[in-house]
């Protein structure tokens, strides 16, 4: 199928037509069209086009939009046109079709996104008109970003004003999603193995902490003003501002956060929003340029060190966004200091980047420990990518999987048995689990931690390599102890906890709050048209309590009984008290981690 896709920002027009299927992966997309309007002015615009540049009449977005059914001249075929949308809010984790409901939506969370949601509505609005027999669909920069912890999201304000919406969205979440899987790839690792940085450097820019395949924190928040320094936005300050303007120079809160939007960032430290022309006037010695490259910089590398303490490290830094992807000075200066973390850049492999054919050349220096590459970011592949998944997902029958709840429980390593249980000791296997091969032992042990212990706590088999510890987030507050959310085997800087048995104790790292995940045999996965790696939303509404658990991954095995893990906390919000099945949704993105 063909997807049109629209980029419509507060000062350019993107769009391309892509070539995919519904099962394909990004890298099998074929983009058969790109074109660009920029910069819009009395005296017109930039435009690029099928590789050629130049000066175009259009003045405005308006203008521009209704140029491209000529632009796109002999491309037929067209399916579905897709829209990159600012804000979704917390109502939608994936793409939506539009609909008046939808687009109503849309436009009621034009106050927490007023410098995009208003322009991505004007490019829908347009092409409904112009392509009134096409579907229409939404693709939102928040829905990738759903994912983050609520100690992530939630501001620290009174329970009214959370309960009128005040919390913490993300945005750029189609780029930092489509970066994070590039950065991957690039590695020959699989997304869910690792922690990484993805740092959206344009006019706007933000950073995003993605840690084992999901998204756990972004530089944006309740609307897209928090954060880095950018082209016209402040990024972070201090709120008591709007008190002390009001007071000090008698402006209205609609004059400060107009200002704060549209006068600020480079372009109230410069005059100029562009970097380009802060970059070349810094280099004639202009002193406000220069010192707005270091708040720039400076700004960026704090949260580099504030996320990589988030992840509990840091194995990928991406560069992606306009300055992200041409400016070696600013990757220089933004990753110069952070030596101690393992963190290197190499002069010529910085200054020798080529992005041809949506390359992301590693740029680090040789030995370093953390990985830094650069990549185009695309936006647009990956909302054409998400349209052709929802499409193709309309047409597929229910699939039905039985939801299995997950006490706590601990896997052993040797080391581990015979500290607790004594030299030579060997488990008792005592009753065989679902998954071929597993068992529940007789033997238990007790956790301990420093607010308290839990006793009698169930151990499977068989013996791992190294021992992991499977809570749920109220055992870790019992315990004392900050457990993360991570997927089986990634124990890379976990917390230790203490275990202790009949023989001794034992101290060991490992301890988390297991994913929700599905363990699915090949035939059902071959039947379902997925592969190992790839998330998926369960629906529970049939449970009186029902709930929807998005980004749930999918495990492929050969002799795997097919069935969902969650944790208990998680069956309590679905109101679980007997054996249930949940039901895949059929929007499936294929987002292979």
């Amino acid at each position: 199928m063909r997807i049109l896709v629209f980029n419509a920002g507060s000062s350019s027009l993107k769009f391309g037509v892509f070539d995919l299927a519904p099962g394909d992966t990004l890298a099998q997309a074929r983009q058969i069209f790109k074109g660009s309007f920029d910069r819009f002015g009395p005296e017109g615009c930039d435009f690029s086009m099928g590789g050629q540049r130049g000066r175009a009449p259009h003045q405005s977005l308006d203008a521009a939009i209704r140029a491209v059914p000529e632009a796109l001249g002999g491309v037929d075929g067209i399916t579905a046109i897709g829209h990159r949308i600012a804000h979704g809010g917390d109502a939608f984790a994936g793409p939506s079709q539009i609909t008046p409901e939808i687009r109503a939506q849309i436009d009621a969370l034009t106050p927490l996104a007023p410098l995009h949601n208003p322009a991505n509505l004007a490019a829908l609005d347009l092409a409904c008109e112009i392509w009134p027999e096409l579907p229409q669909w939404a693709v939102f920069d928040t829905s990738f970003h759903l994912t983050n912890p609520a100690r992530a999201t939630t501001y620290a304000v009174p329970a009214a004003w959370r309960e009128a919406g005040l919390r913490r969205y993300g945005f750029h979440g189609t780029s930092h999603k489509y970066v994070a899987q590039r950065a991957a790839e690039e590695l020959r690792q699989e997304l869910r193995a690792l922690r990484v940085l993805s740092l959206h450097l344009g006019n706007g820019a933000s950073a995003c902490a993605v840690a084992f395949g999901k998204s756990i924190d972004s530089s944006m928040g309740m609307t897209p003003l928090e954060g880095l320094v950018m082209g016209t936005r402040s990024g972070d300050v201090d709120p008591g501002l709007f008190g002390y303007l009001e007071r000090q120079l008698g402006l209205s809160i609609a004059e400060i956060e107009a200002t704060l939007y549209r006068e600020s960032g480079l372009k109230g430290l410069t005059g100029s929003s562009d970097m380009r022309d802060v970059e070349a006037r810094a280099a004639e010695g202009d002193a406000e340029a220069q010192l707005a490259i270091h708040i720039y910089a400076y700004r960026a590398r704090k949260y580099i060190g504030a996320y990589a303490a988030a992840m509990g490290g840091l194995d990928a830094l991406v560069f992606t966004g306009g300055i992200g992807e041409n400016s070696p000075s600013m990757r220089r200066r933004i990753c110069d200091g952070l030596e101690f973390m393992g963190l290197k850049l190499d002069h010529d492999r910085n200054l020798a980047v080529d992005l041809t054919g949506r390359a992301a050349p590693q740029i680090q220096a040789y030995g370093a420990r953390v990985n830094v590459l650069v990549t185009e970011t695309a936006e647009q592949l990956m909302i054409a990518h998400e349209v052709a998944a929802r499409i193709g997902g309309q047409d597929k029958s229910a699939m039905r999987v039985p939801v299995a709840v997950s006490a706590r429980h601990v896997h052993l390593c040797a080391r581990a048995v015979e500290a607790l249980f004594g030299k030579g000791y060997a488990l008792t296997p005592d009753k065989p689990l679902r998954q071929k091969g597993h068992w529940a032992a007789r033997e238990r042990v007790t956790l301990h931690g420093p607010k308290g212990e839990i006793a009698n706590v169930a151990i499977l088999g068989p013996l791992r390599a190294r021992t992991q510890v499977e809570i749920s987030r109220t055992d870790s507050f019992a315990l004392g102890i900050d457990a993360p959310v991570r997927q089986s085997g990634m124990l890379e800087g976990t917390p230790h906890i203490r275990l202790i048995g009949p023989a001794g104790q034992f101290d060991t790292d490992g301890l988390i709050i297991a994913s929700r995940h599905i363990h699915m045999n090949s035939a059902d996965a071959r039947d379902w048209g997925l592969t190992d790696g790839d998330m998926v939303d369960v629906s529970l509404d049939h449970t009186g309590r029902g709930l929807t658990f998005t980004g749930v991954l999918v495990r492929v095995a050969d002799n795997a009984h097919t069935e969902m893990h969650i944790d208990t906390d998680e069956a309590n919000a679905a109101g679980i008290t007997c054996d249930v099945e949940g039901e895949l949704c059929t929007d499936l993105l294929h987002a292979h981690v």
